[in-house]
């Protein structure tokens, strides 16, 4: 390739670059709305709370406060739950769940629990010092019926304007689907757990 080939390379790329530049401002520039977001997390990959956890991290670095409750997982420790409770003038982070329904072993127990959570979490939603609120595993309470589709629903429909809420776990339901801004699928193509690895201390817990 001779110097001169390179040189209109580079003159076309910059062209390109500018085209597309100059189409995506002025995209930018019709998206003026600002809202709370009510976002969903589902799908059997991992991620669905990673990710809502690092949204809470931007949060905590924009000076934001951040309220947790966690359904159905029980209260051992987890690096995210020592991490976020470093900051508790910022976070609120609620740990309800008795552990997995195959620990439990007792539905009565776990309805109980998922009900409880579910106070604490309606109490964040009305709580204008709370300006991301991520309700962690709340669709695995929904999947098991442990609290009413309708009363979710409504409560997330009534939640502050400027509220993000961010909610995790398998098996969504089409209606909080529906009724979200924001819907992710995490889709598995690889696990360690199927080739006998436990799960490991900063990546699973």
């Amino acid at each position: 390739m001779t110097e001169a080939d390179e040189v209109e390379i580079n003159r076309q790329h910059a062209e390109k670059k500018a085209r597309i530049k100059a189409a995506r401002d002025r995209m930018m520039a019709e998206k003026t709305v600002e809202k709370g977001l009510l976002i969903v997390h589902s799908g059997n990959g991992k991620g669905k709370s990673s990710a809502a956890f690092g949204m809470a991290l931007r949060c905590l670095g924009w000076g934001l406060r951040v309220g947790v409750v966690q359904f159905i997982k029980g209260d051992r420790p987890t690096g995210e739950k020592l991490f976020f409770n470093r900051f508790p003038e910022l976070c609120r982070f609620v740990s309800m769940g008795e552990g997995f329904t195959w620990e439990t072993q007792d539905r009565v127990r776990d309805i109980a629990a998922a009900q409880a959570a579910w106070a604490e979490a309606v109490a964040m939603l009305q709580d204008p010092g709370f300006d991301f609120v991520l309700l962690d595993e709340l669709n695995i309470a929904l999947r098991y019926d442990y609290l009413a589709l309708d009363e979710v629903l409504a409560a997330l429909q009534a939640k502050l304007p400027a509220q993000h809420v961010v909610i995790t776990g398998r098996n969504a339901k089409p209606e909080l689907l529906e009724l979200a801004d924001l819907a992710t699928e995490m889709t598995l193509l690889k696990h360690p757990f199927r080739q006998g690895v436990k799960p490991q201390r900063g990546i699973e817990f």
